[in-house]
């Protein structure tokens, strides 16, 4: 009997698919590290204007409003200047020594609004050459000048990239200062390491925090126009829906009746030619099978609980009917025809009497107390509609009701279904329009006639 060893070959890469998870994770804080604060460190960054439609320009007068957008900018300098002065006055001798500290100080601020990450790496470059240039055994490793520039430029940072940016350079500055305390704090009587780690600690909690808000905001703006436009689409499909369900009452019936008439057409004439009733027939079966299509097709869109209606589809002989409901309940409206009123095709008096239906809907929702008018206008080329409402009166007690725009929507849509024209716009003097054209070739009119 033998033996047959199997050798297991390690995995490309080093045998790194054996490594523990431990090594793994070490892997990835490394390798953030490197891409937050050494992966293009001193790339070009400018600071954004700011702009001019927040809450801070909305306060300034009016003088100073197109100087607002570089206010993020006005700050940074003033702070730089703050550095300059606080690199100066302590710890450093009066003289050239004096200046080139405050310089110190101060260039690192300046960094920020071009190159941030840049701007953390110089001031900590900075801390030990102003320390260099001036003695201090109070404060240490920190000058003030140096304490001033390095919370500057941490909190701007912050400010400028991201949290995690920000617990990078928090880390490294509290590994400068225990470093700078166990090797070079022995000859001095207090490091300031600590004050200034609590401190940066607190202002980077705040950024962290103000982040965070600011991206959930983002996030819940973006949803809600996802939210919208989801929204008016379905509207409009519904209101699609609903348009060719009533649509289909007025074609099935002309279908019918193209259906009847061929059938019937061969038994008027006596010895009719074969050609004649096989035309006939060829009508009646295309217009049978017309009708069997658009009830399939109105099958799909057709909600489960839908009933089709049992009284015929509404046209503007109607318009007297609905105007006294609407005075019934509680908006005065009037009407004005102007043109040789005629009949025109099922679809455009469907739709006309809809929108008319939908606008003094609108004005009872939106305009409690106002009073409204329809002017129906019946032009050679088509047929022209106009609602108009006044504005809320001052002393209605009854508030309007907020809406969707779904009524528009609707309006817009068979109006685009029948190549016309839409306005709805607010007017001068408080109230609301919507102005309508539909047009209406001359053969179909005077084909219905």
């Amino acid at each position: 009997m033998t033996e047959t060893t199997q050798m297991r070959t390690a995995p490309p890469g080093g045998g790194s698919g054996s490594r523990s998870p431990e090594y793994r994770l070490a892997m990835n804080v490394l390798s953030g590290l490197r891409e937050d604060l050494f992966h293009d460190a001193f790339a070009y960054r400018p600071l954004p204007r700011m702009g001019t439609d927040g809450p801070v320009a909305r306060r300034l007068p009016a003088r100073l409003k197109p100087h607002a957008a570089r206010i993020p900018h006005a700050v940074v300098v003033a702070l730089a200047l703050l550095c300059l002065y606080a690199g100066t006055v302590e710890g450093v001798p009066d003289g050239p020594l004096s200046l080139l500290s405050g310089l110190v100080c101060a260039v690192p601020v300046l960094t920020t609004l071009v190159r941030p990450v840049g701007a953390f790496w110089m001031s900590m470059a900075a801390t030990p050459v102003v320390a260099l240039l001036g003695s201090s055994y109070a404060n240490w490793p920190w000058l003030p000048g140096a304490f001033l520039c390095h919370t500057v430029v941490l909190l701007i940072v912050a400010i400028r990239t991201r949290p995690r940016t920000a617990a990078w350079m928090w880390a490294l500055t509290a590994a400068y200062g225990f470093v700078n305390d166990s090797f070079w704090g022995a000859g001095h009587f207090g490091s300031n390491a600590t004050p200034l780690l609590v401190l940066n600690a607190f202002g980077l909690l705040l950024i962290s925090v103000w982040h965070i808000r600011r991206d959930a905001r983002q996030q819940v703006t973006a949803q809600q126009t996802v939210m919208a436009h989801e929204r008016s689409r379905r509207t409009l499909l519904e209101e699609r829906t609903t348009i060719a369900r009533e649509l289909h009452d007025v074609v099935a019936h002309h279908m019918s009746v193209v259906a009847i008439q061929a059938e019937a057409a061969p038994y008027r004439v006596e010895n009719p030619p074969e050609e004649l009733e096989r035309a006939f027939a060829t009508i009646r079966e295309n217009a049978v099978a017309a009708l069997t299509e658009l009830r399939r097709v109105l099958g799909v869109v057709r909600a489960e609980d839908y009933e089709a209606p049992d009284a015929p589809q509404p046209t503007l002989a109607d318009l007297d009917a609905l105007l006294a409901n609407v005075r019934e309940a509680g908006l005065a409206v009037d009407k004005a025809v102007t043109g040789a009123v005629r009949e025109l095709p099922p679809g455009v008096e469907l739709s006309a009497y809809r929108i008319v239906q939908e606008a003094l809907s609108n004005s009872l929702r939106h305009a409690p107390g106002a009073t409204a008018r329809v002017e129906v206008s019946y032009v050679l080329g088509g047929l022209g509609l106009r609602v108009v409402n006044t504005a809320i009166p001052p002393n209605t007690l009854v508030k309007a009701s907020p809406g969707a725009g779904h009524g528009i929507t609707g309006m817009r849509e068979r109006v685009s279904m029948l190549n016309g024209e839409m306005t709805a716009d607010p007017t001068d003097d408080g109230g609301y329009e919507v102005t309508v054209f539909l047009p209406v070739a001359a053969a179909q009119t005077e084909g219905e006639a």
